[in-house]
């Protein structure tokens, strides 16, 4: 099972967040949203982990391993979770998730159910894949939304999700199911590194800053290498928010800020014209990589095909595990 989890990616993709927030924008001044979506987005995955672990009642249902299985947390009752043995990350059966919108090749392409593009980003394969990503969404998500509303966040969190979901099902095919938001706090950390590159001439300290940046993202994505992580749900997100930040996350001119104290003949440009040219091809390659991966995806064609060496991305084996378990 494909997880999309990250796990163990999360806290230091937050702590180098923070540290990247410190350099600042040497007295930028700009207004400040309350976060109020990211504690919503938080708590309804906890309400619907709650519910697959409802759903799932492993002391009713038993495990696919046999008797000689016993639920994990028995004392939990219906919420107990299932052996170590078919799940170490204490959640539901892979049943369970496939039934309640799990990413699923076959389902989304055969049976039309291209929900569960959207339905799988809120569902985690265990409370360890859940705690991770939720301390990662506060980290990261708290801080972009102070600096740039609910709105804006919002969409890159919900779109990279989406983003990376249709990439893991291009290449991942009916191998495996994939759940989990990591695509989605993926494509947080790639606007965070396109809000950097987008505004460039506002920041201090941009060497620092985006060299921290860089080597936080490289880790992360190199730790998805290992088996049961979707990787390819991680680099959709990426490159999704990564573009997506380009678009939404532009931050006018110091002058233009302080326009009016100019006179009438010295009004400077809200944005530099790089900016206007990184939105435009930002926005064209978003558009076109969205047409030609849907299409990809639902006329059943495989990733795999035009790209041998892909799989790679995802898993690399070694003498010490398997990529197709």
């Amino acid at each position: 099972m494909a997880s999309g989890s990250g796990e163990g990616k999360g806290d230091r993709a937050g702590a180098g967040y923070q540290q990247y927030a410190t350099y600042g924008t040497g007295g930028y001044d700009e207004r400040q949203w309350w976060p109020w979506l990211v504690p919503t987005v938080l708590g309804a995955c906890v309400v619907v982990f709650a519910v697959e672990m409802f759903e799932n009642d492993c002391p009713r249902h038993g495990s696919p391993l046999g008797g000689d299985a016993a639920c994990v947390a028995g004392f939990l009752r219906r919420f107990a979770f299932q052996p170590l043995r078919e799940n170490p990350l204490l959640g539901p059966s892979s049943a369970t998730l496939e039934k309640m919108g799990a990413l699923d090749w076959a389902k989304v392409v055969h049976e039309h159910q291209g929900w569960r593009l959207i339905s799988c980003i809120w569902l985690h394969a265990g409370l360890i894949h859940l705690v991770i990503n939720m301390l990662s969404l506060l980290f990261i998500g708290v801080r972009l939304e102070q600096q740039f509303g609910f709105v804006r966040i919002g969409i890159i969190y919900l779109l990279s999700g989406f983003g990376g979901s249709v990439l893991s099902a291009l290449f991942l095919r009916n191998h495996y199911i994939s759940v989990g938001a990591s695509g989605a706090l993926f494509g947080l950390l790639g606007s965070m590194l396109s809000e950097l590159i987008m505004n460039w001439t506002i920041y201090s300290n941009k060497a620092a800053a985006i060299i921290t940046l860089l080597f936080i993202i490289v880790i992360n994505l190199a730790i998805g290498i290992l088996p049961h992580a979707d990787n390819f749900a991680h680099i959709g997100g990426f490159v999704t928010g990564f573009l997506f930040g380009f678009v939404l996350l532009a931050r006018p001119q110091f002058g233009w800020m302080e326009r009016h104290e100019l006179p009438q003949t010295n009004q400077p440009p809200k944005y530099k014209m790089y900016q206007y040219v990184l939105w435009g091809v930002a926005l064209l390659l978003l558009l076109v990589g969205y047409v030609v991966s849907l299409t990809m995806l639902f006329k059943g064609k495989n990733g795999n095909d035009g790209c041998h060496w892909c799989r790679y991305l995802n898993c690399v084996p070694t003498s010490r595990w398997k990529c197709n378990t």
